[in-house]
């Protein structure tokens, strides 16, 4: 079948019965406690919608917690380092997401007075947000009528009309975006959104749908076909993930300290602060010496840790030394940092930097190890 044929199909569908359905579900087994909800402001609906991007809420939620209670509103993200934005999202991945929160938050308050907009338009010019982002903004905050299209969105519209394809394929894609917009309601629209996400969280779950339990099952095209686990059709993959590897440095000074090094702004971990990385194939004591201004002693190597990206895979070994300066300084003091890892600071360090710092918190001066 074409796919318009089938696309002008599924519009005859009865979308209006799915909403409706999806709201009396919503007001009776739906998140109403979510602490984005209370109060639900467009400051606070924008900043969860951002974390929640690839990341659960059950993991959202202290960081959402942690985040409000040093950046209450738009001027006081506005205001903060760059620094201490990254600090509170260190270990939330992802990185770029906070970096754009912070850009969006200095546009809002140069072109918009401090005031979110209320405008599609102008919040799809703010760094770091997408269509559905925007939509749900939209709808959450200010009740406006957007359909939306997240992961768990994509999920439920593949499964209800059979949708072959990986939705992130563009003519997918679109075709779902059509099949949103036509099932979007009209009335309760903030509500509305928070069904069908929570539906796709819940019970139209990625492994093990709760398909007993779901109140449009009758409508479902991958129910009635007793295939729901067909649905969405996996991304193509073509070989497995590639392995990278790296040697980290844990160069510890007199006092138990460790040097970190702030990352670019861009590519992994950007606008972090991350231990000295050093290739296999170079000498580590010329490299510290020579880069870094340090003299290297008793150096050991540790279990390698492999910390895993969405397109690759990276094996880190991790190398302790002593470390004592050299005759010449070879970096910018604002580049570079003695860190105690026993009385963590406003620094944003990534996930495995956190993971291996962690050993040595409860140790007393390096020379006794």
């Amino acid at each position: 079948m074409k796919y318009t044929q089938r696309l002008s199909s599924f519009l005859f569908m009865p979308n209006a019965t799915i909403a409706q359905t999806l709201l009396a579900w919503f007001d009776q087994y739906g998140r109403h406690d979510l602490p984005w909800q209370h109060p639900r402001t467009v400051y606070r609906v924008w900043i969860s919608e951002i974390m929640l991007q690839q990341t659960q809420v059950v993991t959202v939620i202290p960081y959402f917690a942690r985040f409000m209670n040093s950046f209450p509103d738009i001027r006081h993200l506005a205001g903060a380092s760059e620094d201490n934005v990254m600090q509170h999202w260190s270990g939330l991945g992802y990185y770029a997401r906070a970096r754009n929160l912070h850009k969006a938050a200095r546009h809002i308050l140069e072109n918009h007075a401090g005031v979110f907009p209320e405008n599609i338009d102008e919040i799809l010019a703010l760094p770091g947000i997408g269509r559905s982002t925007a939509a749900a903004i939209l709808a959450q905050a200010y009740g406006q009528r957007h359909a939306i299209l997240d992961g768990n969105v994509k999920r439920v519209l593949t499964r209800l009309y059979a949708i072959e394809g990986w939705p992130g394929q563009k003519t997918i894609e679109n075709q779902l975006w059509v099949l949103s917009e036509n099932i979007t309601p009209r009335q309760r629209p903030a509500d509305y959104t928070q069904a069908i996400m929570d539906f796709g969280a819940t019970l139209c779950r990625r492994s093990q749908p709760c398909c007993s339990d779901c109140p449009i099952s009758d409508h479902c095209q991958a129910f009635q076909q007793d295939q729901p686990q067909r649905y969405p059709s996996p991304k193509p993959r073509t070989s497995p993930l590639p392995i990278k590897t790296t040697r980290m440095l844990l160069l510890k000074d007199e006092q138990g300290r460790v040097l970190l090094l702030k990352r670019p702004p861009s590519g992994i971990w950007g606008s972090l602060w991350s231990l000295p990385e050093c290739n296999h194939d170079i000498d580590i004591a010329d490299f510290c010496r020579e880069r870094l201004g340090i003299e290297a002693r008793g150096m050991k190597t540790g279990k390698v840790l492999r910390h895993s990206f969405s397109h690759f895979h990276l094996d880190i070994t991790p190398i302790s030394a002593h470390a004592r300066p050299a005759d010449h300084a070879v970096m910018a003091s604002d580049e570079r940092v003695w860190y105690n890892s026993r009385q963590p600071d406003s620094h944003g360090l990534p996930a495995p930097v956190k993971r291996l710092l962690e050993p040595t918190q409860d140790k007393s001066n390096p020379e006794q190890e």
